[in-house]
């Protein structure tokens, strides 16, 4: 059977795209339908814009110990709506690279919703095409859970599109989205309320850091509901009113309300059904090692999937496809070693086995290295310990199974660890390693 494609993908974000430009270096015929922006959720509505909102909520913070570093106190003003245009002028030209890439690389770019048929044919509004190789790559959406009252929440998509702030926010849910909101928009100087079902925040890091984190916040002004449950939301003329269960039944006033309680698979009205595609828990597209679902020929990466859900890792995933499928390279990813930071401050980054996970593996052996110090930049302040750093070690081989910091530079610093611990660093190596003086990251190479 002669096809229009060797390779149709669907959704444009990190997956989908990188899977799309590694396909066609290799000489097929590829096309990718987006019906929105190109990119996906990372660079329109996620980690683009909200890094660049951390971006300039530090300089609210910095102004404040900006005296002690013999700088006047000047008045300043924050403009959000001024600030956000910026934000989205330069989202609008990632798009256009984007673009621009994808048509030096030969690949047919489709701004239409795509849907199954069956397994060799798509849906694109009113015309029909065939493919040999289908790719799903068509991420995840906000979750809402199921409160009366939801209706009256956004989510971190509606954060970006907010026309001015807020004075009082609450967030529910703890986890790196939530926590990341509530310290950036506490620093705009809104009152923000965080609430978490769990004992602390961040569920999955490694319990010091979630610690470390949830006190800092905590001391920076941000009200914390932990173990506290959400019954409902109501709406009045002057705010909404959310009815709480901690250790006693409150109510709790906000202007805005923000979910955020993880993402699902944005894999309804695909139309999987028609090419029995096999789905999980969650509506999560089931793949295998090579990221091929039940059918032969149709393949899904990215957060869509039952795996890890970060845009590096759908990166990888699209790469690992193309290669395998098309490059005669097989490949298989190790997620043993993936990064991940939370962009709060002060911030969090970890790499590897948390000391939990490490202890179910390998017991007793396992041995903990924690230290907590105060970083040059506070020591002119009378702030309290702002960083900590911890490794998780096999003791009896001595490698490094895990490495797990809160404080500034923290995701860069994990970042580079990542390599070494996943190329099987000890930590005598760590130890007879040379540091850079006075920085966080020489820390990590004096733990006792």
């Amino acid at each position: 059977m002669t096809f229009d494609y060797d390779l149709f993908v669907i959704g444009a974000g990190p997956g989908g795209l990188a899977a799309a430009k590694k396909a066609a270096s290799y000489g097929v015929r590829v096309a990718i339908a987006e019906q929105e922006a190109l990119g996906g959720t990372c660079v329109n509505r996620g980690c683009v814009p909200k890094k660049l909102i951390v971006c300039a909520a530090d300089f609210a913070l910095q102004n404040k110990m900006a005296q002690t570093y013999g700088w006047s106190d000047c008045p300043t003003y924050f403009d959000w709506t001024l600030f956000i245009k910026s934000v989205y002028k330069h989202v609008d030209s990632i798009n256009e690279s984007y673009f621009q890439q994808l048509q030096k690389a030969g690949v047919e770019i489709i701004s239409e919703r795509a849907s199954f048929i069956d397994a060799h044919t798509i849906s694109i509004g009113e015309r029909k095409v065939t493919a040999d190789k289908i790719l799903i790559a068509v991420g995840g959406q906000p979750l809402k859970p199921n409160i009366p009252g939801i209706e009256y929440a956004i989510t971190s998509r509606e954060m970006f599109q907010l026309p001015y702030l807020p004075k009082r926010l609450t967030i529910i849910g703890g986890g790196y989205i939530g926590v990341e909101f509530s310290s950036m928009m506490h620093a705009f100087g809104c009152q923000v309320t965080l609430i978490e079902k769990e004992k602390m925040i961040l569920s999955g890091f490694d319990d010091d850091i979630r610690s470390h984190v949830q006190q800092a916040l905590s001391k920076r002004g941000i009200k914390l509901f932990t173990n506290t449950t959400v019954q409902k939301i109501k709406y009045s003329e002057e705010s909404l009113l959310l009815t709480i269960n901690s250790e006693s039944r409150e109510i709790v006033a906000a202007d805005t309300i923000l979910v955020a309680t993880g993402y699902t698979p944005n894999t309804k009205n695909l139309g999987l059904e028609n090419a029995h595609v096999e789905i999980g828990e969650h509506g999560a597209i089931k793949v295998d090692e090579e990221s091929r679902t039940n059918q032969e020929n149709i393949f899904a990466v990215g957060d869509c999937t039952n795996r890890i859900q970060l845009s590096p890792v759908a990166k990888a995933e699209g790469i690992a496809f193309a290669n395998t499928v098309f490059g005669n390279k097989p490949q298989k990813l190790n997620y043993d070693y993936v990064p991940s930071a939370v962009f709060c401050r002060p911030e969090a980054a970890s790499v590897g086995m948390t000391e939990a996970k490490a202890r179910e593996k390998f017991g007793e052996s396992v041995k903990s290295y924690y230290s907590e110090f105060q970083p040059l930049f506070y020591q002119l302040t009378e702030k309290d310990k702002q960083a900590s750093i911890k490794l998780v070690v096999n003791g009896d081989s001595e490698e490094v199974l895990g490495a797990h910091m809160v404080g500034e530079n923290a995701a860069d610093i994990i970042q580079t660890l990542g390599v070494a611990i996943r190329k099987g660093i000890t930590k005598q190596e760590l130890d007879e390693t040379i540091g850079i003086h006075p920085t966080a990251g020489e820390e990590f190479l004096s733990l006792n």
